[in-house]
């Protein structure tokens, strides 16, 4: 199967139902995404696929065939952090970071589609994000930063 994954095509050797996240990791040596829950309902392992925020835990890798993928590693363009990046650090929005690569990759495609969203928004996009530290307020402070830079 060939994935396009942060913009570089790939061909990977993985069974058609192989969890996207494990080729990601595994193969690919893509290890932002972090495996939490294992059924898509914490949002460690999302990624966007064209474009849009989905579980790559619980997503077969067939899916993903034709589609464009990016990871929390292909945020960054060009040598340079995302602007959701560099809030997240300027905020210090992460205390243990393991849930903030799948933030980061939701919080981009919110502001892909909203430039200017409110903090209600920005509350329901990053919803299904699971942050056991508690660090869900100076993320969102973090997104609506990013949204003015």
């Amino acid at each position: 199967m060939n994935l396009t994954v942060n913009g570089t095509a790939h061909a990977v050797a993985a069974k058609p139902d192989t969890p996207l996240l494990y080729v990601l990791r595994n193969e690919l040596g893509l290890v932002g995404s972090r495996y939490g829950c294992g059924s898509g309902l914490c949002g460690a392992c999302y990624v966007l696929i064209d474009g849009r925020p989905m579980a790559s835990c619980d997503l077969p890798v067939s899916f993903a065939v034709g589609k464009q993928i990016t990871t929390v590693e292909g945020l960054a363009a060009k040598g340079e952090l995302h602007a959701v990046q560099r809030a997240l650090i300027a905020e210090q929005a992460a205390q243990c970071g393991y849930c903030m690569s799948g933030i980061a990759v939701s919080a981009a495609a919110l502001l892909a589609a909203n430039k200017r969203p409110t903090e209600a928004q920005v509350r329901a996009a990053l919803d299904k994000h699971l942050c056991r530290c508690g660090s869900h307020n100076r993320v969102v402070k973090a997104v609506l930063r990013a949204a003015h830079e």
